[in-house]
């Protein structure tokens, strides 16, 4: 019987009431920028608009920079928790190969004046016990502070 009331209590954000998070690309972090290979650390920050915790166990996600494909099919499965009304930062490790699209994404990043536009989409895989997937989609802009190159 207890299992079963805080089963119901970490799951109550699978009610009608609940809103879907907001999943935002805060920064993309060049970490290594080979020919054949880069290194990238994406930075998100996801918000819970609703009354209870929410509880994420990973994520499947695409990231498009402009018209620029950064990330297809990126996974992650780090676990947290995001409170309720609240936010929580984390940060997942890229490796692609752009090196077919390397002329269009150099050209991109040379626009210091100009905004970056970025659209983040997937799915949250959200709950403790039993567990539910959570689309999301977010259109945003990056200022060219927010690329930033560690080890340029």
């Amino acid at each position: 019987m207890t299992l079963l009331a805080s089963t119901a209590a970490s799951t109550s954000w699978a009610d009608e009431a609940f809103l879907p998070p907001v999943m935002e690309l805060t920064q993309v972090e060049i970490s290594k920028a080979g020919l054949l290979e880069q290194d990238f650390v994406l930075h998100f920050r996801i918000s819970n608009p609703n009354e209870s915790k929410l509880p994420v166990r990973g994520l499947a996600y695409k990231v498009r920079l402009e018209d620029l494909e950064l990330v297809n099919d990126g996974e992650s499965r780090q676990s947290f928790t995001v409170p309720a009304y609240g936010h929580q930062e984390f940060e997942v490790p890229v490796t692609t190969n752009l090196w077919r699209r390397m002329k269009p994404l150099v050209k991109l990043l040379k626009k210091a004046e100009t905004p970056i536009a970025y659209q983040v989409s997937g799915e949250l895989k959200t709950g403790r016990l039993f567990g539910r997937k959570v689309p999301f989609s977010h259109n945003g802009e990056l200022t060219h502070g927010e690329m930033l190159a560690s080890n340029p």
